[in-house]
């Protein structure tokens, strides 16, 4: 049986910023169905790793390959069909509404001067519907709830459909609800035959929802492997610099950080403040 390409691979890339070296020598490759969590404190180079695969930012050194062929020599319709990116934080230039700005992600599959189909339309109703923005669409997309604008990104860079998403944070201003139903959608991506590389703040998270990690330590150093391998205590008390312990969930046991307690000596008693008798000598 013929090994599956990747979709979207790297050669010795090594990022930098200003005169630190946040990753280098990356090598690794993603294929199809897969889901990738990108983990790292502040500062380590997560987003401009993402930016870096998505071809925003050059790298210092190595290459970046989208199913072969070097992401350099693709014209802009041809990356935009191979990877999309959620950006961690999204503007809103123009007043545009929920479905214009959906429906901006289709661009890439219309002909010049061509104008949206009644197909077009159809996939930018779906995203929003799995993004829970129905009824929303003729909203300006400016007057969103931090969330809601969050699940509208997400929602175009589906009616986009390129086979690489790379997110930013997807998880972010998402209450524990919207953040599920994201995962769920992101699952039913990889089951279709996306690829998705996603940076996360919560471990936990990425080990019930993700295969594979890629840890960045911002000095350099990387680390890449299944989440069931990688995401254990120690490493991730070397990667964070706080405690990490198990906890039995009703699915699943998980690495939660636990820093020791501290906390303020406590007061054995507080005086109420007195009202000062009124003075011999004051008003009558």
């Amino acid at each position: 049986m013929q090994r599956m390409s990747a979709l979207l691979e790297t050669e010795a890339l090594t990022i930098t910023a200003g005169s630190r070296t946040l990753v280098r020598g990356l090598t690794f490759s993603v294929r199809a169905g897969s889901l990738v969590a990108v983990l790292g404190p502040n500062g380590v180079g997560k987003t401009l790793t993402l930016h870096t695969l998505a071809g925003l930012r050059s790298p210092t050194s190595g290459l970046v390959r989208l199913r072969g062929t070097d992401s350099d020599a693709l014209g802009q319709r041809e990356r935009a069909l191979a990877v999309g990116l959620l950006l961690q934080e999204q503007d809103d230039p123009f007043p545009t509404t929920v479905l214009q700005t959906a429906l901006m992600g289709r661009h890439a599959r219309l002909g010049l001067w061509q104008w949206e189909t009644a197909e077009d339309h159809a996939a930018a109703g779906a995203a929003l519907a799995a993004m829970d923005l129905t009824g929303r669409e003729q909203r300006l997309a400016g007057t969103l709830s931090g969330g809601e604008r969050r699940r509208l990104g997400l929602a175009t860079l589906l009616v986009q459909d390129p086979d690489v998403l790379l997110l930013d944070e997807p998880l972010n201003h998402l209450d524990p609800a919207h953040q599920f139903a994201v995962l769920a959608a992101l699952g039913r991506l990889a089951g279709e035959g996306k690829a998705v590389i996603a940076s996360l703040h919560d471990p936990a998270l990425a080990a019930r929802h993700f295969d594979s990690a890629l840890l960045l330590h911002g000095d350099g150093r990387w680390q890449l492997g299944s989440v069931t391998s990688l995401l254990t205590g120690d490493t991730l008390a070397d990667l964070y610099a706080v405690p990490f312990e198990p906890y039995q969930g009703a699915h699943a046991t998980v690495m939660l950080p636990s820093p020791p307690l501290t906390r303020p000596q406590a007061v054995d008693k507080v005086t109420p403040l007195r009202r000062r008798p009124p003075s011999e000598h004051g008003p009558r």
